[in-house]
């Protein structure tokens, strides 16, 4: 029996027996009195903010707002000495798609039954790994469409309906992480951004939004993330493991519909003090295991992925990191062989990325640039902001997202004509 196999058969008794035990234990009213007496005071905190941007040319595929949004963010929690309990929504409503939505973030219950162990289940988000906004181990979703219309960068993470395990030891720590229902990213569909269509030759946008299938059975189509980890001294290492599918489409099924196939990701990373600053390296393996060989011409190849990076404070209240990304195509020769279409991907991507961070007149003001460059897609993505705070309550973010590129297919060149400017407005309470 596979290792994931083992995990997969643990976890899934596991949250049973959780999900039942909970049912079962607050059924009795008097024992549920006394379990909700042990309770902290709620604490409810959120914000109202309005935001709208501008494309700063024509989109023939877009409206000609890019955001347009006014927001209410609730958040609840509570806690005893041995749970904690939190929700968080968003109501908001859309000016680009005209109509009101609702976004549960986070419904958690959080128990700690031993020193040595937490589980956290419910609608969370997750993270691990070391990129700053560059994933290679992390599979959680991402919300892609709005992190380039330009929201908060908190909602580039997505939501997912998991169960976290951790165990701590002074030997190893582990995270195992059960999604039972597949939960892809929030991926480019054309209904803020035009994109390219590889199968049309042609950039779409909201008048032929991208067709395709999520995998959506419970248990059947499950997620596995895992991750152990431990400090050598001054130094983080960690290993990681994924079982589930690719989290944008990475296939075509046999009537044009994009699918997603199941992959498996193996990685690793160590992070740590290097020349003044916090070095980090991560590697990650993408096994695209419904095409091993590479000569499918409608999946995925598998990949290997690699990202060094470098962070320090340059001065006072200036920080600053730098990465250097690869994306390296396995099986290349089978991948040319099979490749129909006019755009081949290169055998390499390499991305360059830079953040920078300055705070001025006693940390009110905040002045941010997030940059992606990549030499061998020829484009390049810069992402400033500017962030002041009038009062505790009262903050105002002007920013832009700007794409840049000699071809209108890459990655970041195929949404040039979205390169758009905001502004927002929040009142924190």
């Amino acid at each position: 029996m596979s290792a994931f196999a083992w995990v997969k058969i643990r976890l899934r008794v596991f949250s049973c027996l959780l999900v039942t035990g909970l049912v079962l234990s607050l059924a009795n009213s008097s024992l549920a009195a006394s379990f909700w007496d042990r309770f902290s005071t709620p604490e409810v905190h959120g914000f109202l903010e309005g935001r709208s941007g501008c494309r700063t040319q024509p989109d023939p595929h877009e409206k000609e707002s890019s955001v347009l949004e006014t927001r209410l963010q609730g958040e609840l929690s509570t806690q005893a000495d041995f749970v904690q309990i939190k929700y968080k929504g968003d109501l908001w409503y859309d000016g680009i798609l005209e109509q009101t939505i609702y976004d549960t973030r986070e419904a958690w219950i959080f128990l700690r039954p031993a020193t040595f162990l937490d589980i956290t289940a419910g609608r969370q988000v997750l993270t691990w790994g070391t990129g700053d906004l560059v994933f290679l181990n992390d599979l959680f979703p991402k919300d892609w469409q709005s992190f380039f219309i330009g929201r908060d960068t908190e909602y580039l993470k997505a939501p997912s309906d998991s169960v976290k395990i951790s165990s701590f030891s002074d030997f190893l720590n582990a995270d195992f992480v059960f999604t039972p229902c597949f939960t892809s990213d929030r991926f480019i569909t054309g209904k803020y951004i035009s994109y390219w269509d590889g199968a049309a030759g042609r950039h779409a946008g909201n008048e032929s939004e991208l067709n395709y299938d999520t995998p959506n059975q419970w248990f059947t189509d499950a997620e596995y993330s895992a991750r152990l980890y431990q400090t050598v001294g001054a130094y983080e290492l960690a290993g990681y493991g994924y079982s589930g599918f690719w989290k944008n489409p990475g296939g075509i099924a046999s009537m044009g519909e994009h699918v997603f196939p199941r992959l498996q990701v193996y990685g690793t990373s160590i992070r740590g003090p290097v020349a003044g600053g916090i070095g980090n390296i991560e590697v990650a393996y993408y096994n695209s295991i419904e095409d091993l060989a590479g000569r499918d011409p409608n999946i995925n190849n598998s990949e290997v992925r690699y990202l060094v990076g470098f962070a320090r404070e340059i001065a006072r209240d200036l920080n600053g990191s730098v990465q250097y990304y690869v994306e390296q195509l396995l099986d290349y020769q089978n991948y040319r062989k099979k490749f129909e279409g006019s755009h081949p991907r290169d055998e390499l991507r390499h991305v360059l990325t830079l953040q920078l961070t300055k705070l001025l007149m006693n940390q009110n003001l905040e002045l941010c640039l997030a940059g992606y460059w990549s030499p061998s897609d020829r484009d390049a993505y810069l992402r400033p902001k500017i962030i002041y705070k009038w009062t505790d309550h009262l903050k105002q973010e002007v920013g832009a997202n700007i794409f840049a590129g000699q071809r209108d297919y890459t990655m970041f060149g195929q949404y040039k004509a979205d390169t758009n400017v905001y502004t927002a407005l929040r009142y924190s309470f």
